[in-house]
């Protein structure tokens, strides 16, 4: 194992401090917008107050691996620009500490902080995302009025196979005039019933009905061919929260493991949503250590504007990537994550001409191989030229 020197902590130490204040800020602003935000949804009664904390929790912690990787590279830029306006970079390089003892430096950093992305995206991101839903789910009607058990009204389960009609709900839960049209079989089934009761099965989040006394008619619709009975008791499971959320669960909702096992489209664009996150933390290593100039001396506004251009690019494309491969406009191959090497590519483009070796290279093409270049004499002025050139050598 490769350890670490006394230059390699200190890089460490400073990028660190930035990277914790800088998501410490970011995580504030993000507060307070979604805090905002719940106060709104609390206003118009689609959110309860007493779920306030635990809903404003569970959105920072579906939006924290968002939030790592812009900060991670904000730190790595600033920490370095402090560096190289101090004129230590440059001292650095003047002791033999170069730019690959830069890249190993921060890859330290950077591994650790992809390990803690990549658990906030593919572990507490949807664990975060189902919560979320389903305190929306639990909102929607609190316990009856999930599954649409209100007193006079038509409950229709999913896909029309069951038809639910009750009369009247105290306060004990006890139903009255119930009625009941269930299609869901071979054979179309009613139910009628003047009492029952109503219990909710905490487990499953399903609504359990009991009839009392009543009668049940079984047969086709079209046809006289009916069985005619009476029941004492009659017990009818209405789907409750927890099923219908996971009926219509959304692809960010699902667990990593089921997105791997999955062969939809949607699926696989959240997964590469989801590894994105940890992979950019360490492209974007790469990406930031050639935007920052070494010297003090040197104008650093067009490589500013190099890292605010690579910055809004690298994650815009994200979302172009992720877009263009959800609706079939690249190949599956291609994946949603090319965006990341060629973002790289670009920026390393851009910077090329103002590498040493590069304009070395340039010189030696605009030259030839075999082209030297000796002084030459003034000839301009005639005799004074040659005495000036005569007094010099003299």
């Amino acid at each position: 194992m490769i350890g670490l020197s006394l230059i390699d902590r200190y890089l460490l130490a400073e990028t660190s401090k930035l990277f914790a204040a800088i998501l410490l800020v970011l995580t504030a602003i993000l507060g307070s917008l979604l805090f905002l935000r719940t106060l709104e949804e609390v206003n118009v009664g689609a959110l309860g107050t007493d779920l306030v904390l635990r809903f404003l929790g569970l959105q920072l912690g579906r939006d924290l691996a968002s939030l790592l990787p812009p900060a991670f590279f904000l730190a790595v830029l600033m920490g370095l620009a402090r560096l190289a306006r101090d004129s230590e970079l440059i001292a650095l390089q003047a002791c033999g500490i170069g730019t690959p003892r830069l890249y190993r430096a921060l890859l330290f950093l950077a591994l650790p902080v992809a390990l803690i992305t990549a658990w906030a995206a593919l572990v507490l991101k949807p664990q975060a995302a189902a919560g979320i839903q389903e305190i929306r789910w639990q909102q929607k009607g609190q316990a009856a009025q999930i599954a649409g058990l209100q007193a006079g009204r038509f409950y229709i389960a999913p896909g029309g196979g069951r038809v639910v009609y009750i009369g009247a709900i105290d306060r004990e839960r006890a139903l009255e005039d119930i009625f009941v049209l269930d299609r869901s079989g071979d054979q179309t089934r009613l139910i009628f019933s003047s009492g029952g009761r109503h219990r909710l099965d905490e487990e499953m989040g399903d609504h359990l009905v009991t009839l009392d006394q009543g009668w049940r008619f079984d047969g086709q619709a079209g046809s006289g061919a009916y069985l005619i009975g009476t029941f004492e008791r009659y017990e009818l499971r209405i789907k409750g929260s927890r099923q219908a959320a996971r009926a219509t669960s959304k692809p960010v909702t699902l667990p990593t493991a089921e997105l791997i096992h999955s062969q939809g489209l949607a699926d696989r664009v959240e997964l590469e949503h989801r590894l994105a996150a940890p992979l950019s933390i360490i492209i974007l290593v790469f990406v930031a250590i050639p935007l920052v100039d070494q010297s003090p001396r040197q104008r650093t506004t067009g490589r500013l504007l190099i890292a605010g251009l690579a910055y809004f690019s690298f994650f815009n494309l994200q979302r172009l990537a992720e877009h263009w491969l959800a609706n079939g406009i690249t190949p599956l191959w291609l994946t949603s994550l090319w965006y990341q090497p060629a973002v790289l590519a670009f920026v390393h483009l851009l910077l090329l001409p103002e590498h040493s070796w590069f304009a070395h290279l340039k010189r030696r093409l605009w030259r030839g191989p075999g082209l030297t270049i000796t002084p030459s004499c003034p000839t301009a002025r005639g005799e004074e030229g040659m005495e000036v050139v005569n007094r010099i050598r003299s």
